[in-house]
């Protein structure tokens, strides 16, 4: 696995430079701006840096790279970017930029708290083991042997991490296809944090990042949320609408499709009176198609539906008829607003209703209401499909942010929502 990190005047001339280098198939994993060294510095102004990655066939250089790229991001996270030419053949971590002294020290630290609540959990539990077998309890002492090899250390981490992962509700079946990735049989000796860093990398890939909302060139850009009743879609898009009126200075219209829940529809425009932008309901397609007309200088339209159950077949067709019509009135995107307290089961069936005529991102709310977040990658690898946004609670505007994987990660695979139960 091969990550780097490509600096340029804007994110797409930076995200170029690595698409150019590592190829189509490079994984855009962070965006953030970065101040200019050096005499560039004096001159003023921010550059945009990317952290790309790409997964090799060699599983060998994977294993090679893993420690040395995940310490460099974990540790560096708020500081300046690592450099970009080679580092040395002969450092102990191989991979692809040079670390810097700050940065060396900021690795020795060891691969932030998620590491230290890891080992921390792995020793006790091992202490446990011992325990347990210097009494003579037979049943721990079959744990510690698979058809009459006896598990490593590594190996009984890697099963630690694996509980973990179905403890956050990680799907077993992904939690298999990531731990199955990590090969120990041949190295008997890997350091425990090059585990974790392989994990860890590996989630991320998983995850990928979504481009979030775009705008269009001389046209209004069309955003449609749908979703189930209760979600909370309509205070989502007050959010989401704040941040770029505001923000952004960028001009937007709120639509609603919502006439089942007058509370929904005067609650957006509420939002709207706040941030003295235009609102309609929309009763029809026809009415949809006159507001898109009205507000073609915007350079958003938000468009609200009604929340209801997946197997409304009713209500469902409405939002297909007022989906197709916007698209042939213009360039739409399209996001399925799901809650992430929704027990797994039910939110395959919810996206596979919806997956059925449109194609769509994914934005996660409530996630201030759960101790666990495997349902995001659930869903993430089930669907395919990216995640754009997530929210942590009612506060218009701020309970909202980019989806962002590392910090997903890191809370799937803590252990801090056991002491919590």
């Amino acid at each position: 696995m091969i990550i780097k990190k490509f600096v340029g005047k804007t994110e797409e001339e930076a995200v170029e430079a690595a698409r150019k280098e590592l190829g189509s198939g490079a994984v855009i994993m962070n965006v953030r701006l970065v101040k200019r060294k050096g005499l560039g510095a004096l001159l003023g102004g921010k550059r945009t840096e990317v952290t790309a990655a790409l997964e090799e066939e060699s599983d060998t250089i994977n294993k090679a790279r893993s420690t040395a790229d995940f310490q460099t991001q974990a540790g560096t996270e708020g500081q300046s970017p690592a450099q970009t030419e080679p580092r040395n053949p002969e450092s102990v971590l191989a991979g692809n930029n040079r670390l810097s002294t700050q940065e060396s020290q900021a690795i020795e630290k060891k691969l932030d708290s998620l590491q230290q609540l890891l080992v921390n959990r792995f020793q006790q539990s091992e202490e446990e083991r011992k325990d347990a077998l210097d009494k003579g309890d037979m049943a721990a002492e079959g744990e510690s042997e698979e058809e009459g090899q006896e598990i490593t250390e590594q190996q009984r981490f890697i099963r630690l991490l694996y509980n973990t992962m179905l403890r956050s509700e990680v799907d077993e079946k992904y939690a298999n296809q990531i731990v199955d990735e990590i090969d120990v049989t041949g190295q008997p000796n890997m350091p425990l944090d090059r585990i974790l860093a392989n994990v860890y990398q590996k989630m991320i890939l998983k995850f990928g990042r979504a481009e979030g909302i775009t705008p269009v060139e001389g046209a209004p850009k069309i955003v449609f949320f749908m979703g189930p009743t209760g979600v909370g879609k309509t205070t989502t898009i007050a959010k989401i609408a704040s941040s770029i009126s505001v923000d952004e200075k960028k001009k937007v219209a709120l639509l609603t499709a919502d006439t089942y829940r007058i509370a929904a529809a005067e609650q957006l425009r509420t939002y709207a009176n706040i941030l003295e932008i235009p609102f309609r309901i929309i009763y029809s397609e026809e009415e949809a198609l006159e507001a898109v007309r009205e507000f073609q200088t915007y350079d958003f339209i938000f468009v609200d539906t009604a929340g209801h159950s997946h197997k409304n077949e009713d209500q469902m067709g409405n939002t297909v008829k007022l989906l197709e019509a916007l698209k042939s009135a213009g360039e739409c995107q399209v996001f399925l607003v799901l809650s992430a307290t929704t027990k797994y089961r039910d939110l395959l069936k919810i996206v596979s209703s919806y997956e059925e005529f449109t194609e769509f991102q994914l934005i996660f709310t409530k996630l201030d209401e759960t101790m666990t977040m495997g349902n995001l990658l659930n869903m993430k690898l089930f669907m395919g499909t990216p995640i754009a946004f997530v929210t942590n609670g009612q506060d218009v505007p701020n309970d909202i942010e980019q989806f962002n994987p590392q910090k997903t990660v890191k809370q799937i695979l803590s252990t801090k929502q056991e002491r919590n139960s």
